[in-house]
């Protein structure tokens, strides 16, 4: 009877029996997963928080474009900076642009030489070849002819010799003492620029201009212009109305838009071949943004030739300062975006202070939201400044903080819990 006590068989299986049995067996391992997996998702790292517009990304302004003055005859462009092109005329085809070329010399030599605002830089000797060059002025050419053998001339002066009274012989003499005496060195270097700043209907055969195989488009000068106005060591010179050579003979500037009416000069030239032509640019004051515009004129062949290329600059330079104007884009307060913290969280953001583009009717301007060079918090503060709104390119470009509207919190438990990915 013990026998039969002690070895009782079991009760037979039934479903419910499985399952209780199985529970037991998993239950604990499904548990011990799952602290696993909550402890992982805690630990991990916040994904990097992303700022996100949701203002409109351009504006456009009201109105017709601009129809601007242009001459009766050669090419002309005009842009502004940072803006776009403000119009075209005439077919852009290479031809002759005189001493306009010297723009390029001037440039070459300032990026390989860059100048501080009142420094002269470093003195550069006057060879022999700059000193016969000089003489050529009976010829016709534009010279400096009170350069002495021996001499020096700083880099401030020489510039300021090719770019006002546009001497021929110093512009040769900066591409000698550039490359060490080899001048066409320094044509390669011009090209060069010319192809790394998207000139593609240029091309330089001599530091001065004076060659007709010179050749390029009121377009590509424009590019080159765009550029050299992002210079203020050459632009404090270009705009200067006369320049005092070393010696103490004043040389006037041969652009007469200087300096009334907002110019900056830039670089004139004229040629039998080349006829009259003016690379040119100008500042005005459109609300807060100091607004810088740029244009050229080649081509011209009405008498004198100069004069007529200057006296169509002037006219498409006053029409195109007229046409701009400024429009609220953004004002303060107004919600611009949102900070995305990865999890679904999402904090907005607000501007900073009133946002103006400067334009002229028809035209369209970019607006963009970053975070600038630093990276957004975790958490702040509302009123903690997280990115710029910026309207426009370039040096026309208008920028204004952005802030938090309300404090970013970092991401709560539930949303660590439950992230995929």
């Amino acid at each position: 009877m013990l026998a039969d006590l002690t070895n009782n068989p079991p009760p037979p299986p039934t479903p419910m029996r499985t399952f209780v049995r199985r529970v037991k067996i998993y239950a604990p391992l499904v548990v011990l997963l799952a602290v696993i997996l909550s402890v992982v998702q805690l630990v991990r790292p916040l994904p990097e928080p992303k700022l996100t517009m949701t203002a409109k990304k351009s504006y456009t302004f009201e109105g017709a474009a601009p129809a601007l003055p242009w001459p009766k005859e050669g090419q002309a462009f005009m842009a502004a900076s940072g803006l776009g092109t403000v119009g075209t005329f005439g077919e852009q085809k290479p031809i002759a642009i005189g001493s306009v070329a010297k723009t390029m010399t001037a440039y070459v030599i300032l990026k390989n030489h860059p100048l501080k605002k009142g420094e002269q830089g470093p003195m550069i000797d006057v060879d022999k070849a700059a000193v016969e060059d000089g003489k050529k002025d009976a010829e016709g050419e534009s010279t400096v002819n009170t350069l002495q053998e021996g001499g020096k001339i700083s880099q401030y002066d020489a510039l300021a010799a090719i770019m006002i009274p546009s001497a021929n012989n110093v512009a040769r003499l900066l591409a000698r003492w550039d490359t060490g005496g080899d001048q066409e060195a320094f044509v390669k270097k011009m090209n060069d620029t010319a192809r790394e700043l998207g000139m593609t209907n240029t091309t330089y055969t001599d530091p001065s201009g004076l060659d007709a195989t010179t050749v390029s488009t009121a377009e590509d000068q424009v590019k080159l212009g765009l550029k050299v106005v992002e210079m203020p060591e050459l632009v404090a010179i270009t705009k200067l109305p006369s320049w005092q050579d070393p010696s103490g003979k004043v040389w006037r500037n041969w652009n007469d838009l200087v300096p009334y009416n907002g110019s900056l000069g830039i670089k004139t030239g004229s040629t039998s071949k080349a006829g009259g032509n003016l690379l040119f640019a100008a500042e005005k004051q459109v609300g807060k943004t100091r607004q810088l515009v740029v244009g050229a004129v080649l081509g011209q062949h009405g008498v004198p030739i100069l004069g007529t290329a200057i006296a169509a600059s002037k006219n498409i330079m006053l029409a195109t300062q007229k046409s701009l104007t400024s429009a609220a884009v953004v004002k303060k307060g107004d919600v611009v975006g949102y900070v995305d913290d990865g999890l679904g969280g999402r904090t907005p953001v607000v501007a900073g202070a009133d946002v103006e583009a400067v334009g002229w009717p028809s035209l369209t301007v970019d607006i963009k939201l970053s975070h600038g060079d630093s990276k957004l918090p975790q958490t702040a503060t509302a009123g903690t400044e997280v990115g710029v709104l910026t309207v426009g390119e370039g040096a026309s470009q208008v920028k204004v903080p952005v802030t938090l509207k309300t404090d970013l919190a970092a991401p709560g438990i539930g949303s660590k819990l439950t992230r995929i990915g």
